[in-house]
C-alpha cells in the first residue's frame, strides 16, 4: 500500500517549499569533496513530483556529487499483472532515469548508477524469481532490496507502503526469501524505528555474509509517545547502535534526521535551520555511529526529497561536511563517497 493513504505522520512534502528553503542560503563547503549520494527517491505522486529534473536541480547546488543510489518508494508500480512483480515497474522506471544521467546530457553526475527496489522477501523461497527479474530489467544497475519492517503500536507514527507486522525480521517466512538475497550477490537496506533495531542485530548475526546498511541512524523518533523524551531515548538508541556495530556485515546511513518523525519540527519555522545548527544537533547521533562504525561502514545519505521537508540539499551536505570537519582526507573519502560505492559495487 502506498505511503499517502497510510495513518500517521507523513514524511513526504506535500507542498513546494523552495521559497522557504530558499532563505537559508549558504556557501559550499569544500567543493571539490567527491560525494556518491546513497539515499535518494524519485517519484510522481497526486501530491508532489520529484523526477529527474528536481532531482538534478538539487544535485547542481554546488556540492561534487559524482553518483547517487536510488531507494525504492513505491514509484511508477505496473498496474497490471501478478501483484509481486508489480514493483518491476518502479525498477524499469528508474532505469530509465538512470540511461538519460548517462547520456551525459543531465550533468557529470551519475544518478541512478545502482537501484535498490522492492521485493516482497515474505514470499520465501519464491522471491527467488522476482528478483531475477528485477536484475533482468535494470540494465545492469539493480543492487539489492529495501523490504521495510518500521513498525510502532502507535497511531501516532506511521508504518509503511509495505505493512509491516511488528516481528517482520524475525519471521521464518522472510528469512527464508532474505536468505535468498546472498545467492544474487544482492545487498539489504533496512529501515525501522529505534525500538526495532534489536530485531536487526540478530537478523545480521543469523546470517553473518549478508552485506545490510541501516537506514537512516535506526530512525530515533521523537513524535507521538516518543515526543519531549529525546535525551531519555538516545541511550537506548545508543545502546542498541553499539550492538549492531558488533556485526561486521552491517553498515550504516548517516542523514534522515529530518524527517518529520525524527520531532525536530523544523517545517514549522519561519525560517530553515542553517548547517551550523544542524550539525550542531545532529552531532550526537552522528558521532556514536561514526565511532561504533568507523568511516569504512558509514555513509553520509541525503534522503531526498524526504528530509527536503526540513532543508536544502546545499544545507545539509554543508552540515555533514561540519560533522566530519575532524576527519582525516581518508576517512572523509570513505563518509562522503568510497564507503557507499563500494558498498553497491559503483566503479
Amino acid at each position: 500500500m502506498s505511503e499517502s493513504v497510510q495513518s500517521g505522520v507523513s514524511n513526504r512534502p506535500e507542498d513546494d517549499n523552495s521559497a522557504w528553503l530558499a532563505m537559508q542560503p549558504e556557501p559550499v563547503l569544500e567543493p571539490r569533496l567527491p560525494i556518491c549520494d546513497p539515499h535518494h527517491h524519485l517519484w510522481d505522486f497526486e501530491t508532489h513530483r520529484y523526477l529527474l529534473p528536481e532531482l538534478m536541480e538539487d544535485l547542481n547546488s554546488g556540492h561534487n556529487v559524482r553518483s547517487t543510489v536510488f531507494i525504492e518508494c513505491t514509484a511508477m508500480y505496473r498496474a497490471q499483472g501478478p501483484e509481486e512483480l508489480r514493483s518491476l515497474g518502479e525498477t524499469e522506471f528508474v532505469n530509465g532515469a538512470a540511461a538519460m544521467s548517462a547520456s551525459g546530457g543531465y550533468g557529470e553526475a551519475r544518478v541512478c548508477a545502482a537501484i535498490v527496489g522492492f521485493a516482497d522477501l515474505s514470499l520465501g523461497a519464491r522471491v527467488e524469481q522476482v528478483l531475477e527479474q528485477h536484475l533482468a530489467v535494470s540494465g545492469g544497475r539493480f543492487r539489492g532490496i529495501r523490504h521495510i519492517s518500521a513498525f510502532d503500536p502507535s497511531g501516532a507514527v506511521r508504518r509503511s507502503h509495505t505493512n509491516p507486522t511488528p516481528e517482520l525480521l524475525g519471521e521464518a517466512g522472510f528469512r527464508e526469501g532474505f536468505g535468498r538475497l546472498h545467492k544474487l550477490g544482492l545487498r539489504f537496506d533496512a529501515w525501522l524505528y529505534h525500538p526495532q533495531i534489536p530485531q536487526l542485530t540478530e537478523l545480521a548475526q543469523a546470517f553473518p555474509d549478508q552485506p545490510i546498511v541501516l537506514n537512516h541512524l535506526g530512525g530515533p523518533l521523537g513524535i507521538g509517545p516518543y515526543q519531549g523524551r529525546r535525551e531519555e531515548i538516545f541511550p537506548q538508541w545508543r545502546e542498541a547502535i553499539l550492538d549492531l556495530a558488533l556485526c561486521p556485515n552491517v553498515s550504516v546511513k548517516l542523514g534522515g534526521l529530518g524527517m518529520k518523525i525524527i520531532g525536530y519540527e523544523f517545517h514549522k519555522r519561519g525560517r530553515p535551520p542553517g548547517s551550523e545548527e544542524l550539525a550542531n544537533l545532529w552531532r550526537p547521533y552522528i558521532e556514536t555511529c561514526i565511532e561504533a562504525f568507523t568511516p569504512q561502514r558509514c555513509m553520509f545519505e541525503s534522503n531526498f526529497p524526504v528530509d527536503k521537508v526540513s532543508g536544502s540539499y546545499q544545507v545539509y551536505w554543508n552540515a555533514f561536511k561540519r560533522l566530519a570537519s575532524g576527519a582525516s582526507q581518508t576517512e572523509k573519502a570513505a563518509l562522503f563517497h568510497d564507503t557507499a560505492a563500494a558498498f553497491y559495487g559503483l566503479a
